[in-house]
């Protein structure tokens, strides 16, 4: 978050909020269909907090932080979309494009682009080991570096960008040490 502008923390804290709540509702989906009725309510909120956010229900903290920021905005319901996607992918193929579009349309809602790499690292790590993380962390690892121009000169994407290919290289075994000077280095210099 230190990357990120000052008068927009609070709005990409509670986008990546929700995009962990989405997370977390895809890892304990048992059941297809009850995954899908819960996207369904996150759909219907994010509709309804770009056309009428008064009438959002209260008691919900996620849902009063995306008031605070994202009232009236459209575009929250392309998260909910892309998480759907990935819950009914049938086969590897559709797992590999709906990670790369949840990645692609949480960078997009952050204010730049080129997020593809990093969501397919975000599939990797629901399929909690297994051939298809791996194949998924291989699809990340050899898909090139997005042009810098992707992020729309956001340094923080820049960052994410770069942190999902260095977890890629070594197949999601983190090296808390390598990735931290790579953070660092990145915000520091912007390379």
């Amino acid at each position: 978050m230190v990357a990120v502008p000052r008068e927009r923390r609070a709005a990409i804290a509670a986008l990546w909020a929700l995009a962990g709540r989405l997370t977390k509702l895809l890892q304990d989906a048992r059941e297809p269909l009850i995954g899908q009725i819960k996207l369904a309510w996150w759909r219907d909120m994010m509709a309804m907090l770009a056309s009428d956010p008064e009438a959002l229900p209260k008691g919900e903290p996620l849902l009063a932080e995306l008031q605070a920021s994202w009232a009236g905005q459209r575009g929250l319901d392309t998260l909910v979309d892309a998480a759907e996607t990935m819950l009914l992918a049938g086969d590897a193929t559709a797992r590999r494009d709906a990670a790369a579009a949840f990645g692609d349309a949480l960078f997009t809602l952050s204010g730049g682009g080129g997020g593809a790499r990093w969501g397919l690292v975000w599939g990797a790590m629901l399929q909690e080991g297994g051939q298809e993380g791996r194949d998924l962390f291989a699809d990340a690892r050899n898909r090139p570096a997005p042009p810098r121009v992707s992020f729309d000169g956001s340094r923080a994407l820049v960052m994410l960008d770069r942190w999902a290919a260095a977890i890629a290289r070594h197949d999601g075994e983190r090296r808390w040490r390598g990735e931290g000077l790579l953070l660092l280095r990145i915000g520091l210099i912007g390379r």
